[in-house]
């Protein structure tokens, strides 16, 4: 099965808004925190054509940043999504 990857940075206040977001949703994922490594973040800027972080996939579905991830929810386009995640 797929999951839920996401690309973080250091002291991001998008990427901690979004981990709590997916957290109340009651979903795990894979965090890949660019600065750990170097490289990191040139691998997610490859894969995802952007630069900032959070990086969200759910699945094969590239969903962007905190900003889209907040907007699906509002859309209630999220939890659908969600639905083969949860705990």
């Amino acid at each position: 099965m797929s999951e839920i990857i996401m690309y973080t940075a250091n002291l991001c206040p998008y990427c901690t808004m979004a981990k709590r977001l997916l957290q109340g949703k009651g979903v795990s994922f894979t965090e890949i925190n660019v600065d750990a490594e170097p490289g990191m973040r040139e691998a997610m800027m490859q894969k995802t054509k952007r630069r900032t972080v959070p990086q969200i996939y759910i699945g094969e579905q590239h969903i962007g940043g905190f900003d889209d991830l907040y907007a699906l929810d509002q859309k209630k386009q999220l939890d659908p999504l969600l639905v083969a995640y949860k705990n």
